[in-house]
């Protein structure tokens, strides 16, 4: 254990540190000053590495900086925050022991200095420092299990197609948490494309879960079964298999799935209590809200697909609620002006123009993620 003695008095430093090495303690280092001690952790350099410090012992009155001013700089230091401080003071102000515990302090002891008192308030730090790093490494090993997370499922996302019948691409603007969003399309054969964006409720990691397990079985489905209708039953199916009476939770997914049709120049789709999206046909957008409610919330499900037709070139925006919910009061306003914008635009995929769109809207406060898909028939 590594412990620093701060004190001005060298009869103190000598008491205290012939009390710890009699009680075992060898890692000890003896400072005469608060500018010592900032000197040796380098507290004032952004870049140090940190120095490996389990507990403070630490005077309280000492000349130039005290030991109140020198626990509040060398815990507003990031790297040290969580380092034990203990006062060994002749003060006996109740205030000023107040002070110290509002400063950070861990706890304090009166001069002179009672042995027995002494190692039991420095075990007391010892319980209380292993209990912190002990947090501080299962918090560390959970941020880099989420980062992990967040990879695996990015890169199971489809990759855009833009083929000689079709022009299908996303844009995803994560947010700092670990969310359910998830899209993905296959090509079902020569002239049709099936497509899906769904958004699992919650965040974390019971929703990505979610969300993974259901990519696993959107490919078949999608591919082997076609019929959004039936896709959306068969979805419906599988998630009611994770649902168990016992527990309070029923985890369920919004989803808009569509099947493009280029040779008959159809549009079938089923929207299961998702944002509807926008289709731009033959010159007017056109909402795509029929379906059914959200899936997994209930056994059986009534489904009323929706079908459109086109003439000329279809492009259809699909979206996830992190965008309405960035767009705020304005949402319908600014849907028409973003569908508006890709509708003059030239470029069959106009990323560009979605991004600045995102961008303008977010602001910096991004609670959800956010993701468009869209799709442009040639």
């Amino acid at each position: 254990m590594s412990i620093l003695i701060v004190d001005d008095n060298a009869t103190n430093q000598l008491i205290i540190k012939t009390i710890l090495n009699k009680a075992g303690y060898q890692d000890l280092k003896v400072f005469s000053s608060a500018h010592g001690l900032y000197q040796y952790l380098d507290i004032y350099n952004e870049d140090a590495t940190e120095v490996t410090v389990d507990l403070i012992l630490m005077d309280m009155m000492m000349p130039e900086i005290d030991g109140l001013e020198a626990c509040k700089t060398i815990l507003a230091v990031e790297r040290y925050k969580d380092i034990p401080i203990i006062f060994v003071t002749a003060v006996g102000d109740s205030s000023k022991m107040v002070e110290a515990m509002d400063a950070g302090a861990s706890d304090y002891v009166m001069k002179p200095i009672n042995k027995l008192e002494l190692l039991a308030r420095i075990r007391s730090a010892q319980r209380l420092k292993r209990e912190i790093d002990w947090h501080k490494e299962r918090d560390q090993t959970m941020r880099f299990k989420l980062e992990l997370a967040k990879k695996v499922q990015r890169n199971v996302l489809s990759q855009p197609i833009n083929d000689e019948n079709i022009d299908i691409s996303a844009i995803y603007q994560p947010s700092s948490e670990l969310a359910g969003d998830f899209y993905e399309w296959h090509q079902i054969d020569k002239q049709r494309y099936g497509i899906i964006l769904l958004d699992v409720m919650g965040h974390g990691i019971a929703s990505s879960l979610v969300c993974m397990y259901i990519s696993s079985l959107l490919r078949d489905a999608i591919t082997r079964i076609v019929d959004p209708e039936q896709v959306m039953r068969e979805l419906n199916r599988y998630m009611q298999q994770l649902y168990k009476r016992d527990e309070i939770l029923n985890y369920y997914f919004t989803a808009i799935y569509l099947v493009v049709d280029t040779e008959r120049k159809t549009i079938e789709y089923v929207n299961a209590g998702h944002p509807p999206g926008e289709a731009l046909i033959d010159g007017q957008v056109v909402e795509l809200n029929q379906g059914c409610s959200a899936i997994g919330l209930f056994n059986n499900i009534d489904i009323n697909k929706g079908v459109l037709r086109f003439r000329e070139p279809v492009k259809i925006m699909l979206y996830t609620d992190g965008l309405l919910d960035v767009m705020g009061d304005e949402q319908d306003s600014k849907l028409k002006e973003m569908m508006g914008g890709w509708k003059e635009h030239q470029t069959s995929c106009p990323k560009e123009l979605l991004n600045q769109a995102i961008k303008e809207h977010v602001n910096g406060q991004q609670k959800d993620d956010i993701c468009l898909v869209m799709v442009t028939t040639k």
